[in-house]
């Protein structure tokens, strides 16, 4: 719906979700044999919510309530979710090794107060401007905030997470020499 996940600004639909959704719900154990995120994202909270994979748009946002990545610290999690084209996920927390996780694999996340989340309804239409540090809820017209993302963790996502963000700094390195 919107510019990729690296883009600065996004526009998706909401699909909602409680508090501690664990990385078991969002992509079951079962599927842990691979780490092909193509596979993986035809699988991404099926035991919870079945089909849902089969109803996500490229660009839609998941927003859910605290702790949402907890359990296990697998990358798989992140990389179904981002796979699967979820444009960013909205909570007021993240465990913090998927935090890490999501940064590395190039997953946008974002902490939003708790009010904020409460008042987003499922199947709004988010806007999300990272320039300007906020989410317009079209469907309700307001706007929130989000916490500051740090500025290499920015850099991250721009570059698609770590791996490309590592060898984008080694080929510049060669090139200075």
């Amino acid at each position: 719906m919107g510019q990729t996940q690296t883009g600065q600004i996004q526009t998706g639909r909401v699909w909602k979700f409680g508090k501690n959704i664990d990385t078991d719900i969002i992509i079951a154990a079962r599927y842990l044999n691979t780490s092909d995120g193509k596979e993986l994202a035809k699988h991404i909270m099926e035991d919870f919510r079945s089909g849902f994979a089969g109803l996500v748009a490229a660009g839609d946002f998941i927003v859910a309530g605290e702790n949402f990545g907890c359990g296990s610290s697998r990358e798989h999690a992140p990389l179904a979710l981002k796979e699967a084209g979820i444009g960013a996920v909205l909570a007021p927390s993240f465990a913090r090794i998927f935090y890490r996780n999501a940064f590395n694999t190039g997953l946008l996340i974002l902490e939003v107060a708790q009010s904020d989340i409460d008042a987003i309804a499922e199947g709004d239409t988010l806007t999300i401007d990272l320039l300007e540090g906020k989410i317009y809820n079209r469907t309700q017209n307001t706007t929130y905030a989000y916490a500051k993302i740090p500025p290499f963790m920015l850099e991250l996502l721009h570059c698609g997470g770590l791996m490309p963000y590592a060898q984008k700094q080694i080929k510049e390195q060669k090139g200075q020499k």
